[in-house]
């Protein structure tokens, strides 16, 4: 079945998986993660496929979760944020943290939300200049999801992370670097070829061995990665039953600042 929210490409035993809804700055409904969790199954699964190439179309890589999707323009009930979670995020991290060969993920602009924390879950992280990250989920009174409270902590210390989770500032390629978040910045206009040549590169390189050093990596945080993810899950559970939350989103949608009671 053809894919409508993501293009994949193959390339010199590289998979490339473009997030493609530009026109929502590539914001991430369900349909979009069945997408992308079934490409990461076929990247397991095929032998020819040595390495995945992550991007995204247009101007932004990924600005988190499609709000469209939780408050339907219709007025109907939307799903549960953490149904979401569940069922969309959750499942992508896990795959692209197991996939036992080399993921590269290239920030092509911004990347927000679970957008941001999809990119940290790749392997090597490569942003454009122009890029920017931002933990924006308490603008909207949520918590860090899609391990964004396992994965934080783990690459720039506990401090910084909290910083980035609490205050829900962006901070640009440059200063995600310089802390440590990802793997180098690109000149915009040289993101795409860089980021293939060094997809290319690793894919090249002997792919079984990255993978067992990837698996070794990951072998005593695993079981820290599920309670995250399970904890994250219950607890934007509750983050999004409060009345912050619902003035979080009705700002948000009505483009005006909000205005947070601490309820």
């Amino acid at each position: 079945m053809a894919n409508e929210f993501i293009r994949v490409e193959h390339d010199a035993g590289v998979m490339r998986i473009a997030l493609a809804r530009p026109d929502v700055l590539n914001s991430l409904n369900r349909a979009m993660a069945r997408e992308l969790q079934a490409a990461l199954d076929e990247a397991a699964a095929r032998a020819d496929v040595r390495g995945v190439l992550l991007t995204g179309c247009g101007r932004a890589f990924c600005a988190g979760q499609d709000l469209a999707e939780i408050v339907p323009p219709s007025g109907a009930p939307g799903p549960a944020v953490s149904e979401i979670v569940e069922q969309s995020y959750n499942p992508t991290v896990r795959r692209i943290l197991a996939l036992e060969k080399p993921v590269v993920c290239a920030v092509n602009g911004a990347a927000a939300g679970a957008g941001a924390n999809l990119a940290l879950a790749c392997d090597i992280v490569v942003a454009a200049k122009s890029a920017y990250f931002l933990q924006a989920f308490v603008n909207i009174g949520l918590i860090p999801d899609s391990g964004g409270t396992f994965l934080l902590p783990r690459l720039v210390g506990l401090a910084r992370a909290k910083s980035l989770a609490m205050l829900g500032e962006r901070i640009s390629a440059e200063q995600a670097l310089a802390i440590g978040l990802i793997h180098a910045v690109a000149e915009p206009d040289a993101l795409e070829a860089d980021s293939l040549a060094l997809a290319r590169k690793l894919a090249a390189l002997p792919t079984r061995a990255i993978g067992l050093a990837k698996r070794a990596f990951h072998a005593e945080v695993f079981p820290e990665l599920e309670a995250a993810l399970a904890r994250e899950r219950d607890l934007q559970g509750e983050a999004s039953s409060t009345a912050d939350y619902a003035e979080g989103v009705r700002a948000f949608l009505a483009k005006r600042k909000p205005v947070f009671t601490g309820q």
